[in-house]
């Protein structure tokens, strides 16, 4: 995994608008399309909103879900609420937006549903990584983690609410993976990503093709050894 330091989130969030707008431009310009899977929590938020105002293609862009918490459409647990408020700044048409389906009472076909929706390979897939060493919802001890023959599954119970994630065959046929990790709390799972800990589920994650954009807080065990 090759892996960038900044000096503080800030710069982490300019730098990976900067990589996807990069990825952007060069997919449209091989192959006329750009497809890019983003995850959930905070740490995202503030590069999509400097994505907005980035060189990008906007009307050959289409963005998926990496992970969705089986919510009600609007529920501010959901992460595609804060995804769409984060992207408003960006002229992107609503079906260039692909949620996951996750408000019908039959999952598991929407999980089949969202897998028939999704390319064949991914430009950029925008992952993180917990404190409990998860990435996407590839939560530890789940039954998710050993899913090898479905792009999309889901998980039990987390934090309270089960989940809807990509697998890891779909993250590993990623053109590009984007890893964003801030905070001196990633300090000690930044250490062990890094190392390819296979033990957590992000540690499993190929990372020939992957990108570590960190701040100096997360960065900080890292920069002892």
């Amino acid at each position: 995994m090759k892996l960038e330091v900044f000096a503080d989130a800030q710069v982490v969030a300019r730098r990976g608008a900067e990589r996807i707008a990069a990825a952007a431009r060069a997919a449209v310009a091989a192959r006329g399309r750009f497809a890019l899977a983003l995850s959930g929590g905070r740490t995202p938020w503030a590069m999509l909103r400097a994505l907005a105002g980035e060189d990008v293609p906007w009307p050959a862009v289409h963005v998926f879900q990496v992970d969705e918490r089986i919510a009600p459409a609007g529920d501010p647990d959901r992460n595609l609420t804060n995804l769409r408020a984060s992207l408003m700044g960006a002229p992107l048409a609503p079906e260039q937006i692909h949620p996951m389906p996750v408000e019908g009472a039959d999952l598991e076909a929407a999980a089949r549903e969202y897998a028939r929706m999704l390319p064949p390979v991914f430009d950029l897939i925008h992952l993180g990584v917990g404190t409990d060493g998860h990435t996407a919802s590839l939560v530890p001890g789940d039954a998710v983690l050993q899913v090898a023959d479905r792009d999309v599954a889901l998980s039990g119970p987390y934090q309270e609410r089960r989940r809807m994630t990509l697998t890891y065959p779909a993250l590993d046929r990623a053109r590009q993976i984007l890893w964003l990790v801030t905070g001196a709390d990633k300090a000690a799972i930044l250490v062990r990503l890094h190392d390819g800990d296979r033990s957590i589920p992000a540690g499993r994650v190929r990372a020939e093709r992957a990108r570590a954009l960190v701040d100096r807080a997360a960065a900080a065990a890292l920069e002892r050894t």
